[in-house]
């Protein structure tokens, strides 16, 4: 075994660690939306639709992929 598939390996097993962190980072952020912002979430997607970047950008410190994940898991509920 040569050293660079070790290194390979590392690499990998690195990634994947860093990418499950992520996304139970992005699952603690569903829960932690407030009421003002779901009240938000809920008023802008009425006027704007899908546009996730965008309802984010009014919210400090949400991302598109946490405000859509929101409203996804709160329309599976209905």
């Amino acid at each position: 075994m040569d050293s660079s598939s070790g290194s390979q390996d590392k690499k990998s097993r690195d990634n994947d660690r860093r990418e499950a962190k992520e996304a139970n980072s992005t699952a603690q952020h569903f829960v932690d939306f407030t009421e003002e912002e779901e009240d938000l979430v809920f008023r802008m997607h009425r006027l704007l639709g899908n546009r996730w970047e965008i309802i984010a950008g009014r919210i400090p410190g949400r991302t598109a992929e946490e405000v859509e994940m929101f409203w996804s898991k709160k329309h599976q509920k209905r």
